[in-house]
């Protein structure tokens, strides 16, 4: 078997980074491929990054011209381009996936321009796999609560328009289950949202490590949490199988990531699964043992590399290179461990 392909999200360096109080500024896409590319592990390297479509990394509008520059730089690294991040949120391009007409217009939109850069990648060369993460794009629960068997129908139809244009365009989109999501805040309800669309060639999930333990907690959906503080291993894993069953046949697209079991965020990007460094002592994850849950089988979902995710760590925490050879370390054990 092809052995995964190791890479490293360029969005740590943004989400949650801007001018508002108590934030931090942005680290630009020059200075995080710097840091990817000077991580090194016995000789091994990461393979290439996973990228967020949107300002100040790029421009979603950009011409051709200028993708074609940004994939050089990419390359000159050695990096490959694996999985897009499409700008589906209110304040990018897009808008809410359960809001009006032009809500979701717009959420389209931003499916469009993803797909149309996706291909300019792949004409270039620099990308060969990999999808388009997308969410619902309506932060909070508390609307979706109050109609939620039509706000989840109106998810639905959005992402059954936008699978259809990602098919067109020869891609896939996964949508990351994140507590913070409407319609995505728990495994039932994102397992309602896949079942409901319908099309596993053109829309599946993506897991990330530290998102999916609160699934299990049920933190926005105690109806479905599926274990109880002071839990122990034996239920945990228990558990951890359950949820895995019932999601891995849709996943397309992997995180790797750590989680304290703390609830946090920044900025626009609040309330969600707390990402830790790779070594961090509070994490509550054996970060090797619940990633081969996930990636069983993984080939034949089409899964041909993995991410490492850690939104929202301090930019001095990012700028150590301690931090990136923990993070490498841990994703050779994970690629080895398949």
């Amino acid at each position: 078997m092809t052995k995964l392909k190791l890479h490293n999200a360029m969005w740590p360096g943004l989400v949650g980074k801007g001018d508002g109080p108590d934030q931090e500024p942005p680290i630009s896409l020059d200075r995080m491929l710097e840091l990817t590319a000077a991580a090194n592990v016995n000789g091994q390297k990461f393979d290439g990054i996973d990228y967020f479509l949107f300002f100040p990394h790029t421009d979603p509008n950009a011409s051709d011209e200028e993708l074609i520059k940004i994939a050089d730089k990419i390359a000159s690294h050695g990096f490959a381009v694996g999985s897009l991040v499409a700008p589906v949120w209110g304040g990018t391009v897009g808008d809410s996936a359960m809001g009006d007409a032009a809500s979701r217009e717009k959420f389209l939109s931003a499916v469009k321009m993803a797909c149309r850069i996706a291909n300019v990648f792949e004409k270039h060369g620099v990308r060969k796999y990999g999808v388009i993460r997308i969410d619902s794009a309506e932060f909070g629960i508390e609307k979706w609560r109050s109609d939620k068997v039509n706000n989840t129908k109106k998810i639905v139809e959005t992402f059954k328009e936008a699978a259809k244009i990602a098919k067109d365009a020869g891609q896939r989109l996964a949508a990351e289950g994140e507590i913070c999501w409407a319609g995505m805040h728990s495994w039932r309800d994102m397992l309602d949202v896949l079942e409901g669309v319908g099309m596993p060639d053109a829309l599946g999930f993506q897991a990330d490590l530290a998102h999916t333990y609160l699934y299990l907690l049920g933190y926005n959906a105690p109806e479905y949490a599926l274990l109880k503080e002071g839990y122990s291993q034996e239920e945990f894993y228990a558990a951890y199988e359950a949820m895995t069953d019932k999601l891995r046949p849709w996943t397309i697209d992997f995180h790797v990531a750590q989680n304290d079991g703390q609830v946090h965020g920044a900025g626009s990007h609040d309330k969600t699964g707390k990402h830790c460094p790779a070594d961090d002592p509070n994490g509550k994850l054996d970060i090797v043992r619940c990633s081969s849950y996930w990636l069983k089988d993984a080939a034949s979902r089409g899964i041909q590399h993995i991410c490492w995710d850690g939104c929202m760590f301090p930019n001095a925490t990012l700028e150590k290179p301690q931090t990136w050879n923990s993070i490498l370390d841990v994703m050779i054990r994970v690629r080895d461990s398949q």
